[in-house]
């Protein structure tokens, strides 16, 4: 029995997708679950910069998937938290994990034939060397940080400075965020967005106000909007 695997916003009404030649991943909270690492990470940077009282790490949350520098400007906090903060993020590295699903998802997109890119708001040294730890960065193509373009998300560099290294055109690619910053940067550079669910999200609301062209529930989801890249 055939049952939807994907919620379109009831204001789409063209039906007319074109082929998929690429997708455009962020990192934190769509490939991998990091969360536990980033809150250990965000309170020994904390302590060691500002010091005795809780690290408001909810909030920080409420931010991702901009540059951690912009996080700590927003929250007024010291910039000096950046160091501390990367250094556990490495050491603890070991501890991240790849959602489920996600390891099928990205073999079965690249036998079909769609090129792959991760567009992320940490560092690209960082998330390169995470993505190799986990033995996940011969996928992509192309990973590019936050510290690679002019201006981080939710500007629309980040996603068009991908589009150009896979030499894609902004209709034939398909960003898959879970924040509202990658929503914005993916319609700022023109391109659909998909709105990832499969990780614990503080506020599934506001995430849904951004506006996203679909709405996925597990990384297979994704697959319907895919399909094999014709040859030639």
């Amino acid at each position: 029995m055939a049952f939807p695997i994907v919620d379109r916003p009831a204001a789409a009404t063209d039906t007319s997708t074109p082929v998929r030649h690429a997708v455009i991943f962020d990192l934190d909270g769509v490939v991998v679950d990091s969360f536990a690492v980033m809150s250990e990470a965000f309170a020994i940077a904390y302590a060691e910069v500002v010091g005795d009282g809780p690290a408001p790490f909810e909030e920080y949350r409420r931010h991702l998937g901009r540059y951690f520098p912009d996080i700590m400007r927003i929250m007024n906090l010291p910039l000096a938290m950046e160091e501390p903060f990367v250094r556990e993020s490495y050491r603890l590295a070991d501890q991240v994990q790849v959602f489920d699903g996600i390891l099928e998802l990205l073999l079965t997109l690249r036998v079909r034939g769609l090129r792959l890119a991760v567009a992320t708001g940490k560092s690209g040294p960082r998330a390169r060397s995470l993505l190799d730890r986990l033995g996940l960065l011969p996928f992509f193509a192309h990973v590019i940080g936050s510290d690679e373009v002019a201006r981080p998300k939710p500007a629309p560099d980040i996603v068009r400075h991908a589009l150009n290294l896979l030499d894609v055109p902004p209709e034939r690619a398909i960003m898959v965020g879970d924040a509202p910053t990658d929503l914005a940067s993916a319609r700022g550079a023109g391109v659909a967005s998909a709105a990832a669910l499969w990780a614990p999200l503080e506020d599934v609301g506001e995430l849904l106000a951004g506006g996203p062209d679909v709405v996925l529930h597990r990384p297979a989801d994704l697959l319907a909007l895919c399909p094999a890249v014709p040859a030639g």
